[in-house]
């Protein structure tokens, strides 16, 4: 098998030609930014907002920074300003059951209009009734009932007055009640006299005195009645005028809301009871601050009653236009349902319908909900909240310490609010997957799933994407433009960042950071627009910031403390390449990779995974190696061999497949006692037929031995073996492209191992013939 050509200087990274751009910086720009290469993702969401049946709610899935919620904003602002206006909601008074607010549903604007209008009503209450209760009509007519009740009381006096006269018995009136007294001769008898009369006229007068007296006593029993039918006929009295009085006031207002049936009811409830508490609007008209204080002010004052008769505005749309769109970046239980307030008085916390306040499900009944699903999930009770209200289509808003008992208050139980609304969660892949393998509820009330691209295929239009995108960002915050030039290399580290020249990173975040980092530099100038030396200083910045382990790193091997051969030929030993990862900073670094074999069993001993340092993925590519061996050299015979495979100088868990190809390459290096080019470096997983397989950060990895290389001199020789199916992916540093224009540094493409061989050792692998033999001073001759 020939040995692979070196990749020319033009594989190595894939330019973006500044003068496909037929604008010169962003401020020819119009400012709006475009939704490219997230076509799936659009048409789920466009499904999930469109369809109106229950369920049908949207979990925007994808990494953090790829613009979800941008997206889902700028899209939900487009489909809401085509939808109807959702209605207004309000609370009132329950005058049936106190506990239990009503909620009353009105067209929007009029939940407004309908508490203005009875802050009004119950202002001019109190301007009318006073003199209705005090004009001539009314005090002569209560002036009547009173005299007639007095006239039937005094009529029965006077009856017994007469019969007492008749039977020469005084009714003698004094300041503890009525009291009886003989008479003679018209005079009341004095006690000496009246005990010297004979005993049987004493007897008689005692007799008709006690009869008088259960007269008196049956008189005076009937009077408390009297005056509770007194007060009874004052009372409807009252309630005739104060009705009168209120009639027309009421009228009106039912005839302005007569379309609505529930507002009608109420007014209706508020006309009964100001009807029979008409003796409220009685007192001394309040104040107007007086009327619109915090109920919580004034539990028990004097105008207390009038909280009854206020309207707690929860929703007011008078202003929207088009369905809303939520964004609760806070989505605890109260914040999404809404919740009762409560206000101490005497050591017990009270509450009242006007301390209902609405959540976010409130404001965005009618439209769109947005909200973050890991914070969600990290808020106590608040996913369950969410889920029940989805599933009941109702917002039921409980106090949540009366509910789990954690405090003695009184509360309320508000009527329940009908909810139509579509949600919209945004959240990382494995919490969707989570979601749906653990919560059963989930799939059902989730049913549609947004899937965002992590990267998008690198087109013109794309491109013109990045550059509008761009153009948006420096109008929104006030930026200087950015010429083509600068656009085109955040072009190429989009397709950096996204690990392929063919493709752009869908991270949003890390370009509208690199945006703002270059506008940074280019202001400390006297240029007018951000230039491409601007985001060559930001991405050097960048790296310079983000090296300091990488640095030390290199110093180690630099100094000998990290034993890495750059300029030998040794056998049993190879440089594999490694990536680190530190936060978002990615950086790679040669590591040594050395193999001991001798006659055995058949074994392939991974001494990272023997002292529990490799991971299951690492374990698996060294057991193909067995695989590989095996089926090569040893189809026929047992396989007599005993091999050790270990990473050098590695005290960290080592984990992935990339270095396969590397240890196979040792391991064949060890076997034979051909030694292996030090110079080179090898990353890429293989197979069981010996075919390198791409791997991650290949770039990275690259840069990483080159550093090294150019550190320790640079001498023609070097250069890194990586998988030929990883050529798409090489976005490299100007250093490394210049230094393979000047062939001082070479990269090659493999597809097998045996080309790999080649390179690696200057003996050329061989292939079998016929019967199988290996052809005569090959490598595979000299490892069989």
């Amino acid at each position: 098998m020939p040995a692979p050509e070196k990749l020319p200087p033009s594989k190595l990274f894939n330019r973006c030609d500044p003068g496909l751009f037929t604008f010169e910086t962003t401020s020819e720009l119009d400012g709006t930014s475009e939704i490219a290469g997230q076509q799936r993702a659009l048409q789920a969401i466009r499904l999930g907002m469109n369809i109106r049946h229950n369920g049908f709610n949207l979990f925007a899935l994808g990494p953090s920074g790829t613009g979800k919620q941008s997206t889902v904003l700028q899209l939900l602002n487009t489909l809401s300003s085509e939808k109807k206006c959702p209605d207004d909601w309000c609370y009132v008074h329950n005058f049936k059951k106190p506990e239990s607010p009503r909620a009353i549903r009105l067209p929007a604007g009029h939940a407004i209009r309908l508490s203005n209008d009875m802050n009004h009503l119950v202002e001019t209450l109190f301007s009318i009734m006073p003199g209705v209760f005090s004009s001539e009509e009314y005090q002569m007519r209560e002036k009547q009932i009173r005299e007639s009740f007095q006239e039937k009381h005094d009529n029965a006096i006077k009856e017994l007055e007469r019969n007492a006269m008749e039977h020469k018995i005084a009714l003698i009136r004094t300041p503890g009640g009525f009291a009886f007294a003989p008479k003679h001769k018209g005079q009341v008898i004095e006690s000496d006299d009246y005990m010297r009369l004979k005993k049987d006229v004493r007897e008689r007068i005692e007799h008709e005195i006690d009869r008088l007296r259960e007269r008196l006593q049956s008189i005076m029993a009937k009077d408390p009645k009297g005056q509770r039918e007194r007060a009874e006929k004052i009372k409807e009295l009252s309630r005739e005028v104060s009705g009168f009085a209120l009639k027309p006031l009421m009228d009106e207002l039912k005839t302005k809301y007569r379309e609505i049936e529930a507002v009608r009811s109420y007014l209706d409830d508020v006309e009964n009871d100001m009807i029979e508490n008409f003796g409220q609007f009685l007192e001394k008209e309040p104040s107007e601050p007086a009327l619109f204080i915090m109920p919580s002010a004034r539990p028990n004052g004097p105008w207390s009653f009038l909280i009854r008769y206020q309207v707690n505005v929860m929703i007011d749309n008078g202003n929207v236009r088009g369905a809303p769109v939520i964004l609760e970046d806070k989505p605890a239980c109260q914040n999404l349902l809404g919740k009762i307030e409560h206000t101490s008085q005497m050591g017990t916390l009270v509450t009242d319908f006007t301390l209902i306040k609405p959540g976010a499900l409130h404001r965005a009944n009618g439209g769109y909900l947005i909200l973050d699903a890991r914070r969600l999930l990290l808020e106590p009770f608040a996913w369950e909240a969410l889920k029940k209200a989805i599933r009941t289509q109702q917002i039921c808003i409980e106090s949540l310490a009366q509910l789990y008992s954690l405090v003695s208050t009184i509360s309320l139980e508000p009527e329940p609010i009908p909810l139509e609304v579509k949600v919209i969660l945004l959240g990382e892949r494995r919490l969707y997957y989570l979601l749906s393998s653990y919560d059963p509820d989930f799939n059902e009330l989730f049913k549609i799933a947004a899937d965002f691209e992590d990267n998008m295929e690198r087109s013109h239009e794309t491109h013109l994407a990045y550059a509008h995108l761009i153009g948006s960002m420096a109008l929104r915050d006030n930026l200087l433009p950015f010429d083509r030039a600068a656009i085109s290399r955040i072009i190429e580290h989009g397709s950096r960042l996204a690990g392929d020249a063919t493709r752009l990173t869908s991270n949003l975040q890390a370009i509208c950071d690199l945006v703002h980092e270059a506008d940074h530099y280019a202001s400390g100038t006297d240029r007018k627009y951000v230039t491409i030396e601007d985001v060559e200083t930001v991405l050097d910045a960048q790296r310079y910031r983000a090296s300091r382990i990488q640095e030390r790193l290199r110093d180690a091997m630099m100094k000998g403390s990290i034993l890495i051969d750059t300029s030998a030929e040794k056998s049993g030993q190879i440089n594999g390449l490694s990536v680190y990862s530190l936060g978002e900073h990615l950086f790679g670094a040669p590591t040594r990779i050395s193999a001991r074999a001798r006659i055995g069993k058949g074994e392939v001993i991974d001494i990272e995974r023997e002292v529990e340092m490799g991971g299951p993925i690492h374990s698996k590519g060294v057991m193909i190696l067995s695989g590989f061996l095996g089926s090569r050299y040893a189809a026929e015979h047992p396989l007599s061999l005993s091999a050790t495979l270990v990473f050098e100088q590695s005290y960290n868990g080592i984990e992935g497949d990339s270095a396969s190809s590397a240890e196979l390459y040792v391991l064949l290096s060890a076997i034979s006692g051909i030694p292996l080019r030090q110079w080179l470096a090898v990353t890429g997983s293989v197979n069981q037929h010996g075919q390198v397989q791409a791997i991650g950060g290949v770039n990275e990895k690259i840069e990483g031995f080159f550093d090294l290389c150019c550190q320790r001199g640079l001498d023609g020789r070097h250069g890194v073996l990586i998988p030929a199916s990883n050529v798409r992916n090489l976005m490299l540093g100007k250093e490394v492209i210049k230094a393979v224009e000047s062939e001082l540094f070479s990269i090659w493409p493999v597809s097998h191992v045996d080309e790999g061989i080649e390179l690696l050792t200057g003996i050329p692998a061989g292939e079998p013939d016929a019967t199988g033999a290996w052809p005569a001073g090959s490598f595979n001759a000299r490892v069989y």
